[in-house]
């Protein structure tokens, strides 16, 4: 813990030296001042209306209105300003500045219409901004106030089709995130365009806060082509909020709930000239329903930025955070909890500096890092003694859970006692991990003409770790991009481009992609059907193995004769192949959009854990294999599986007071290939002796584990004056799953192993929450989840939370309310 410490602070230290040299850059510049009201097409005022400057289409300041609908926001004076403003519910305006011959104080009141939901811009899919009117791609946009209520990222991502979302247990236990039948490594995350994947593309959901988060981007599908390795299935990216007001703007939440649970958040944040700083600090612990499960998550970011010139700027951001959470186990499974800690300390950071050389020329150059510490801590074994073994000169116990009924959402049902899975021959046992990562970016994009656009990227990254004790190991990766994108007659807009990735693990890569989206119909101002685009896409995507998956790999593992060596290559990347079309259809002017969308992907050279006895079927020499021996294994790319299916959305503002959305996914996944111990040799219960059981992996044929057929969503938001409230409901169907309980009842027999198909049960969550704002300086809170109090689990064996309310209160001070009247 002290090496991240000393760079924890190593990289604070770094962020106060930026802070005073770039403020010191930015004094004494020509500057502009602009104030007024922002107001409906019926004359009332909108209070917390986003108002930017931007500078060649860039941002150079921002602010948000206060309960008057007032504004002021200054700069200094550049070529080529604008003035946008966004508001829920109200389309974006954009009205350009003549600064040549405004005055440095000028009074200009603006009027919003009603929203269209197309004019969202996004940067994830094409590496430019780009309207979402104008994508093949899939692509959703959240924004805060979508995780009003909400504490994790991953609880916002139920509203986005294709995205589901699975934790083993309650608030702190592990979660993962599948994108369309893809697996819950097979995503690229990003903060501010900082990758916090693990190596071999991990990411630990429940740890993921969504303190000092502004907005949510997320791409169904891969894109290997701009991010490299990990961007198998989808893209899910960050971005920290910024300083605002021309006054420092201090917020201090606090609240609690049931099952022990309290939250504190403290931010300041604010611009001087022409620098902006955010900070933000978030306390959240909870004692959860379950013995043995108390979850602790404190959570700092910050993000601080210079405007250095006319056409440059610089940025720098931190996230951090420090994480301390029970590890009770599958209470259901064994009747008793464990007495484990898992503790986490994690560090992104990152330094961006973007150039507008002139209209059409754009230049970023970003250095990226992070630090990834984890340390799993068994105080005691888990159960009650029931006898000893020696193995290998080494003896272990046998410990037995609680008598236990399992039941089964598909109708089975089991009883007796697990074995508890106590590895350590001693107690108090440590399995820590450790990444570091640390990456350069550079690109260039240059508009050729309106139609055109070129880009070219280039990154590096330098990747070491060990994992749970193991080896050290450490990579050197090289990714380059290239793209162009671009529009014919302003109805066809087409994206087509590559990337190419120089693993320091398997070598060479390519990931190719494109998409088209065509305009067919533009309805005008006063026509119900608005706007109708068809558009599709295609890519395929990598991901590189992980430590284990490196270190346990054939190559690594049978490397004893000079044969072997002569007839192995090191362990390859996952690969998918992704093909999806779709129609937006556009209503009222734009407030009110259905879509439907088809997708098939294709994940092949997975990776598992294969036998030595099964390798001969994988066409692998005799020679190579029987070095593992009778008994050994190791990790090969011999998996693959499809998932293809149809995902159906909507999304209405139907006044500017309510906005209503739901959706549905259906996705048809299965397991085509496989060569794991149960694919090839099945398991039985011998109280279900003609089902054939997958104890650890899905059967060829069968479902992947926890991806749910069905799943979908709805939410309806009301929001008027000062009160603004949500319902929200996720939809999971039944799932296939295991309970792992291979050769663990009490005789070491197969009585507890239940069947796979839909063991896991469907269920249904409701989630309402509610913000009222008794002035501008304080607003209530409540936030009410599993509203009917189901009980179920998303993984099976781990109850989920019951019935779980919040209230607290906001303040905030500072801000415009301090500018002068």
């Amino acid at each position: 813990m002290s090496r991240i410490i000393r760079q924890y602070l190593l990289s604070c230290a770094s962020s106060l030296a930026f802070i005073l040299v770039s403020t010191t850059l930015a004094m004494a510049a020509p500057m502009i001042s602009l104030h007024g009201t922002v107001a409906d097409p019926s004359g009332a005022l909108i209070s917390n209306a986003r108002v930017e400057l931007l500078a060649h289409g860039h941002q150079v300041a921002q602010v948000t209105t206060d309960g008057k609908g007032q504004y002021s926001i200054q700069s200094a004076r550049q070529r080529e300003m604008s003035l946008r403003v966004t508001a829920n519910g109200f389309g974006t305006l954009v009205k350009p500045l003549d600064t040549a011959s405004a005055a440095a104080d000028s009074t200009m009141n603006l009027v919003l219409a009603l929203t269209s939901l197309s004019e969202q811009v996004t940067v994830t899919a094409t590496g430019s901004p780009t309207p979402l009117s104008q994508l093949g791609a899939s692509v959703t946009l959240l924004n805060a106030s979508d995780y009003q209520g909400t504490r994790d990222i991953q609880q916002g991502l139920s509203l986005i089709p294709g995205v589901q979302a699975g934790q083993a247990g309650q608030a702190g236990g592990s979660t993962g995130l599948y994108i369309r039948g893809g697996g819950s490594d097979a995503n690229k995350i990003l903060i501010d365009g900082i990758s916090i994947n693990d190596i071999g593309g991990n990411v630990e959901f429940a740890n993921v806060s969504s303190a000092g988060i502004a907005q949510v981007e997320v791409l169904r599908g891969p894109n290997s082509a701009l991010y490299g390795s990990d961007a198998l299935a989808g893209v899910v990216s960050l971005t920290t909020a910024r300083g605002t007001t021309s006054h420092p703007l201090f917020t201090y939440q606090v609240g609690g709930g049931n099952f022990g649970t309290y939250r504190q958040e403290g931010t300041v944040s604010g611009r001087f000239h022409r620098f902006d700083y955010l900070s933000d600090y978030a306390r959240f612990d909870s004692g959860n329903s379950i013995a043995d499960s108390e979850y602790h998550d404190g959570t700092f970011t910050g993000n601080y930025g210079v405007q250095l010139s006319s056409n440059s700027s610089l940025r720098a951001t931190l996230h951090h955070d420090q994480i301390a959470s029970g590890q009770a186990g599958g209470v259901q499974l064994y009747g008793v909890t464990t007495e484990a800690r898992q503790a986490n300390e994690d560090a992104y950071f990152g330094v961006t500096w973007e150039d507008q050389s002139n209209t059409n020329w754009h230049n970023l150059i970003r250095y990226g890092g992070a630090r990834l510490r984890s340390q799993y801590i068994q105080f005691a074994p888990a159960g009650n003694f029931a006898y000893s073994y020696v193995y290998y000169g080494t003896t272990y116990s046998v410990w037995l859970g609680a008598p236990v009924t399992i039941s089964g959402a598909n109708g089975y049902t089991v009883s007796g006692q697990a074995q508890e899975y106590n590895y350590s021959a001693s107690y108090p046992s440590s399995s820590p991990s450790s990444t570091d990562k640390d990456f350069v970016y550079a690109q260039t994009d240059y508009h050729f003409s309106p139609h055109l656009l070129g880009l070219v990227g280039f990154r590096y990254e330098d990747e070491r770790g060990y994992s749970y004790g193991s080896s050290s190991i450490e990579r050197g990766n090289y990714s380059y991009t290239f793209q162009l994108q671009g529009d014919i007659l302003g109805r066809l807009f087409y994206s087509i481009g590559s990337g190419l990735e120089d693993n320091g693990l398997f070598g060479i890569a390519g990931t190719p992609r494109a998409s088209l989206a065509w305009q067919i119909a533009q309805g005008g101002s006063n026509s119900v059907f608005s706007g109708t685009k068809l558009r599709a896409s295609f890519g395929k995507g990598i991901k590189e193995p992980s430590i284990s998956n490196q270190l346990g790999s054939l190559y690594d593992q049978a490397t004893s004769t000079e044969i072997v060596k002569d007839h192995l290559t090191p362990i390859g990347p996952q690969n998918s192949r992704s093909y999806d079309g779709g129609l937006d259809q556009s209503l009222f002017a734009g407030r009110s959009r259905v879509s439907i969308s088809l997708y098939h992907n294709e994940f092949t050279n997975g990776i598992e854990y294969v036998s030595s006895q099964a390798m001969a079927a994988l066409g692998i020499l005799p020679d190579v294999y029987n070095a593992l021996g009778a008994y050994g294994g190791a990790s090969v790319n011999s998996k693959a599986y499809r998932a293809m299916g149809v995902e159906g959305e909507f999304e209405s503002q139907i006044t500017r007071s309510l906005f209503v959305r739901a959706g549905y996914t259906y996705t048809d996944a299965r397991v085509q290939n496989s060569f794991s111990s149960d694919a090839i040799g099945p398991s039985f219960n011998p109280d279900f002796p003609l089902i054939p059981i997958g104890a650890y992996s899905p059967l060829r044929g069968a479902r992947p584990f926890r991806i749910a057929p069905h799943t979908g969503y709805f939410e309806a938001g009301y929001s008027h004056n000062r009160l603004t409230t949500t319902l929200r409901g996720t939809l999971v169907g039944s799932r296939d799953d295991s309970d792992f309980l291979l050769g663990a009842d009490a005789e070491g027999g197969n009585t507890l192993l239940l069947p796979n198909r839909n063991l896991d049960g469907a269920y249904q969550r409701l989630d309402l929450s509610s913000n009222y704002r008794i002035n501008r300086y304080v607003a209530l809170n409540e936030s009410i989840q599993n509203l009917l109090s189901e009980h179920y689990s998303e993984a099976f064996g781990y109850p989920a939370l019951p019935f779980t309310v919040r209230m607290g209160m906001k303040f905030t001070f500072g801000g415009e309310s301090w500018s002068a009247k």
